[in-house]
């Protein structure tokens, strides 16, 4: 699918990936554009660069997801690409409180759920549409220090593929966009050692995989490439991918 000419609403829309995303989708003209954040001062700026629509938004909220979407529809008529982009680094293992686990989910698993719920049918039913769920290579692989993050990284990819055996069939691509390290503002002042092994990358870099990935209409969108060698690794032979992973560790114990 190319957004030319498509409605495309973005969560997490006020800085980053989420903004990087309207600048591209913008440029390739897209016929309308609609973020969605809770930075109600960055979003309106980015709305205002798109010539777009700005919904404040707490994606935890299903009624607030619900809003984003019929304010979308108000004001350009049916979304064709949902990009459900936000998400949290609010690090931590077993340890971490049931609040912070909470939040964790609420942002990166239910986040995506609200959205479908609140697009996928009507995509299908038109027989055209695209949901795209931000995770991260943790999703994939792991983050060998917050479970908090990787967990529900985990259940976004899994999520990510039941829409897509569920709704593929019916219209509805579906894409998970799962990078390593990239410069926003949640990577800065933090020590993102462990991302950032194959490079930190620009937020413009990541928007240039998934305008080729939505092209191809393919299922994984990766900017950081060495990531699909790591998964065969690791399907490959699960405990020596661990035993590496555990040394991986060690050598950066500190790490966030």
């Amino acid at each position: 699918m190319r957004v030319t000419g498509k409605v495309c609403v973005i969560t997490g829309g006020a800085s980053g990936i989420g903004k990087a995303l309207a600048e591209r989708f913008h440029a390739e003209g897209a016929k309308g554009i609609v973020v969605a954040d809770l930075q109600e001062d960055k979003l309106r700026e980015v709305a205002d660069s798109v010539n777009g629509l700005a919904v404040v938004t707490n994606v935890a909220k299903e009624s607030d997801i619900q809003a984003l979407v019929a304010a979308a529809e108000e004001k350009y008529g049916h979304i064709d690409v949902f990009v459900s982009n936000a998400g949290i680094a609010r690090m931590g293992g077993a340890e971490s409180s049931d609040a912070d686990w909470q939040l964790n989910w609420d942002i990166h698993v239910m986040a995506h759920v609200y959205a479908a719920r609140a697009v996928a049918d009507k995509m299908a039913v038109r027989g055209e549409g695209y949901l795209i769920n931000t995770a991260s290579a943790a999703g994939l692989l792991t983050h060998v220090n917050s479970a908090t993050y990787s967990v529900t990284k985990h259940a976004a990819v899994s999520f990510a593929e039941w829409l897509s055996i569920n709704y593929g069939d019916r219209g509805v691509h579906v894409s998970v966009l799962a990078p390593q390290a990239v410069r926003t503002a949640m990577t800065s002042g933090r020590d993102v050692s462990v991302a950032s092994v194959d490079g930190m990358i620009e937020p413009e870099e990541l928007a240039d995989c998934v305008i080729e990935t939505m092209d191809k209409e393919e299922f994984l969108m990766i900017p950081h490439k060495q990531v699909l060698e790591y998964m065969r690794r690791k399907t490959d032979n699960v405990d020596r991918w661990l035993s590496g992973m555990r040394r991986f560790k060690l050598k950066r114990p500190e790490s966030t």
